[in-house]
């Protein structure tokens, strides 16, 4: 006898603690990928269920345990639809809210025929834990079935902890209802260990074959050679040049530097004194101009006239 309550106390200390690693990264670091709507509604739902089954059975370890784990699963489904706002539509909280409905209508249903009926306590308890047996199967299949269906998705946001305490709380529950005679208990425990495992599998899996980015090879005895860069010639330089070699007019360019602001066009002086002298042409001769404000960075053609 206190074999099996030590083992029914053991598995009501490992479901306290397992949602607890899922609580610190869903709700501590905002990490919800790969989380399944419906499971997180289920995991409100059942332990209220549970709750009632224990106070209806005089239970108290379930009424402990599920305390603790609905204020955690209350806590993971609050921040999955603050953080994913699609779930909030009407049409995704009918889907997804659906099973948590049906297990809150039972859980209803059952407290109204304990309080208005002549019924005992172990007996509502008793149709009340098959409703929450069959109900498990159903909570313990969106998780894995979503990992299942997509195998790329984030999964980021699932506690392998998480699942590894469920595993083993599981079992501790398995053989504490097959001690203790109470078939929804184990049976329930079945169904819930059969999740985990296949969801400690999928993250597993997972991390041992995460794609690792590698770079790109390069053949033997080939060096990497940086390609030059193009250097395209201002359009004033060349119309300059076109213009020099179509007069016969030396042009002289000026490439300034790269920090170098050269000179605009319009800033150069219109000004010249004639050099007077039998049979030679005027010239013009340029005076120093005043720094211009504007200067371009690709430079400028000055054209003199001999």
């Amino acid at each position: 006898m206190f074999s099996t309550a030590l083992l029914g106390w053991l598995g009501a200390a490992l479901s306290m603690s397992l949602p607890w690693p899922q609580v610190y990264r869903s709700c501590i670091q905002g990490r919800t990928g790969g989380l399944s709507a419906t499971a997180c509604w289920l995991g409100l739902a059942m332990p209220v269920g549970w709750i009632t089954y224990g106070l209806l059975a005089g239970e108290t370890v379930q009424v402990v345990t599920n305390t603790v784990n609905g204020a955690a699963g209350l806590g993971v489904l609050a921040v999955v639809l603050w953080r994913r706002g699609e779930l909030r539509t009407v049409r995704k909280l009918l889907i997804t809210a659906s099973s948590a409905a049906g297990v809150l209508a039972a859980v209803v249903v059952s407290v109204a025929v304990a309080a208005l009926t002549d019924a005992t306590g172990d007996h509502v308890a008793g149709v009340l834990g098959l409703i929450l047996a069959g109900t498990s199967f159903v909570s313990a299949i969106p998780q894995p079935l979503s990992l299942l269906r997509d195998r790329t998705q984030d999964l980021s946001g699932l506690s392998p902890l998480r699942w590894r305490l469920a595993a083993g709380a599981c079992a501790s529950w398995m053989t504490y209802g097959l001690t203790t005679g109470q078939t929804a208990v184990w049976l329930s425990a079945v169904v819930g260990l059969t999740s985990a495992l296949i969801v400690c599998s999928i993250l597993f899996l997972a991390g041992r074959t995460a794609p690792v980015r590698e770079a790109a090879p390069v053949a033997r005895g080939v060096a990497a050679v940086a390609r030059p860069a193009r250097v395209v010639r201002p359009a004033a330089v060349h119309a300059a040049v076109t213009a020099s070699a179509a007069t016969g007019v030396t042009a002289t360019l000026v490439r300034p530097g790269p920090a170098r602001v050269v000179r605009a066009a319009a800033a150069v002086s219109r000004s010249a004194r004639p050099v007077s002298g039998a049979g030679v042409a005027p010239a013009r001769v340029p005076r120093p101009a005043r720094p211009a404000a504007a200067r371009t960075a690709r430079g400028i053609a000055r054209v003199a006239t001999a």
